[in-house]
């Protein structure tokens, strides 16, 4: 159960990046079934109500910044309901870590992809459509990867895994 328990978020963000890249979409069933996975990892793990609260508190930060940012147009809506399931299951001890993290992926990553944009794209690659996609200067840049790698950094030190290993 535990070993189970311990792949959930790993998978939910490998989805994640695999779907932004892809697609330039984070689906909304992807971050509902993020958030949901970690209410019912909760009731399974017997959270003390207390740190239950102070994960919740972190995701509804997490909510109200990044539709902060959306509404700016500095990020995507799938990406601050990513963001929020991550803070979630993350609480504070890892948030901090996570936020410099992901800011730092993401930065290079759109430089790389900056530089990507300069390029012209090899014939050969010419009909990968993400890839395409990557080239377009009209489109985004998939933040959930960045975002979902630091994640996963996080998430090996966060204390939630003492907590599923337990279970």
């Amino acid at each position: 159960m535990s070993f189970i328990a311990l792949l959930i978020f790993p998978i939910f963000m490998a989805y994640a990046a695999s779907s932004d890249l892809l697609t330039m979409r984070l689906p909304n069933l992807l971050t509902a079934s993020l958030s949901l996975a970690f209410l019912l990892m909760a009731a399974v793990m017997q959270m003390t109500m207390e740190l239950f609260l102070t994960h919740l508190a972190c995701g509804m930060l997490m909510l109200l910044i990044g539709f902060g940012m959306f509404s700016r147009g500095w990020i995507g809506g799938g990406d601050a309901k990513l963001a929020t399931g991550i803070a979630l299951w993350l609480g504070w001890p890892g948030l901090i870590d996570f936020l410099l993290l992901a800011a730092m992926a993401g930065g290079v990553m759109s430089l790389i992809i900056l530089q990507w944009r300069r390029m012209t794209i090899p014939a050969l690659l010419v009909n990968v459509t993400w890839l395409t996609r990557l080239h377009n200067r009209n489109e985004g840049v998939p933040y959930g990867v960045p975002m979902a790698l630091a994640a996963l950094h996080v998430y090996a030190q966060a204390p939630i895994i003492k907590l599923i290993l337990q279970i």
